[in-house]
């Protein structure tokens, strides 16, 4: 039996399955079917959850913010916790690789998990080799 490819989701791969931004919020939606189908979550860095919910809330409102939180959890994804180990290895990202803050904790967590991540922003593309990048289209924000 093959591996279950594992992925971690940068904010805007979120935002596109929440704003049903096409055709990446169709990528990402096969991804959680996928997810779902083979008891696998996919993951995400609490930090870029708050990225997105920030944003959300931005964009549309208080209400549509508090009502992605209820779709997330509807969602085979992991948000993963933030500590002091995975605050400094992203620190140091950042440091390194000239990433903006939140990615850089998508970054740390796709690393430490071995994990693939799924984003529409090519600013990823610094880490090289180190990273693998599921690149989903690019939408206007």
């Amino acid at each position: 039996m093959a591996a279950t490819r594992r992925y971690v989701l940068d904010a805007n791969a979120l935002i596109a399955l929440f704003e049903g931004r096409q055709p990446a919020a169709e990528k990402v939606r096969k991804m959680l079917a996928d997810a779902s189908r083979t008891d696998s979550p996919l993951w995400m860095s609490a930090i870029n959850w708050g990225e997105v919910f920030y944003i959300e809330w931005r964009r549309y409102g208080e209400a549509k913010a508090r009502q992605a939180e209820v779709n997330l959890r509807r969602l085979p994804i992991l948000v993963i916790g933030v500590d002091l180990d995975r605050a400094t290895r992203a620190a140091a990202l950042k440091q390194k690789h000239n990433l903006g803050y939140a990615d850089s904790f998508a970054a740390e967590l796709a690393i430490e998990r071995g994990a693939t991540l799924v984003t529409a922003d090519p600013e990823f593309s610094k880490l090289g080799k180190i990273l693998p990048v599921y690149p989903l289209p690019r939408y206007e924000k």
